[in-house]
């Protein structure tokens, strides 16, 4: 665990105000901020840089969003502590963050006096997570335990970010709606899309889902793999 005094967290936030108004009330309970980065990019140079125990990321970020951000971040340094913020308090965002490796998250509209506390709490190795998110997460357990929906298998030719499109498609959403929930440009959605039906060996969305419950339909059946 990580003494609560010799915190260090680096704040990635595009907003000047806001990452002041969080310095200062993470800095009034003994909390170090050592960096401040106004985009992805910089968030994950100087996280190898300074190699801090926390780091308050931004869904929302120019260049790289906060979720490539966090994976790249994780990759290098996995033992660094990633919370999550953003102002879309949708638990499905919410889940994407936690399955990139976030250690929480969290809507913009949390106190400042709060933060410190889960700034800590996220340190010693704790969820931080909203309530709504907490009953979110057991929803989808309960849910998908009888047909493996939302489960993955942990041999895949798809990458993590393909698997999270292919999560959407199944919900049947659409272009825009997979690149607002992602945050990712209407390009780079039809980009994974492309990879899945040719990694799948299929020619359609409709065809990718059915290979998706089918390869689920294996993992609840086996009972030896899922991610």
């Amino acid at each position: 665990m990580v003494a609560a005094e010799a915190l260090k967290v680096i704040i990635a936030d595009d907003d000047p105000l806001a990452r002041r108004a969080i310095r200062d009330a993470l800095q009034d309970h003994g909390i170090v901020v050592i960096a401040e980065a106004a985009e992805g990019h910089d968030a994950v140079e100087l996280v190898l840089h300074y190699d801090p125990d926390v780091v308050l990321m931004d869904v929302v970020l120019p260049r790289i969003d906060g979720i490539t951000a966090t994976r790249q971040i994780l990759k290098r340094h996995p033992h660094v502590v990633v919370v999550m913020v953003s102002a879309n308090e949708d638990p499905e965002l919410g889940l994407m963050c936690l399955r990139a490796g976030a250690s929480g998250f969290l809507p913009k509209t949390v106190s400042l006096e709060t933060l410190p506390r889960a700034v800590r709490a996220a340190a010693a190795g704790e969820a931080v997570v909203t309530r709504r998110l907490t009953a979110e997460l057991i929803d989808r357990l309960r849910r998908s335990s009888p047909d493996g929906t939302g489960l993955r298998p942990v041999r895949s030719e798809l990458t993590s970010r393909e698997w999270e499109v292919l999560d959407l498609l199944c919900r049947q959403l659409s272009t825009d709606e997979i690149a607002d929930t992602l945050v990712l440009s209407h390009e780079t959605v039809r980009s994974h899309v492309k990879n899945i039906l040719r990694k799948l060996g299929v020619r359609s969305r409709k065809e990718a889902i059915e290979v998706a419950r089918e390869l689920r339909s294996g993992i609840v059946k086996n009972g030896k793999e899922a991610a």
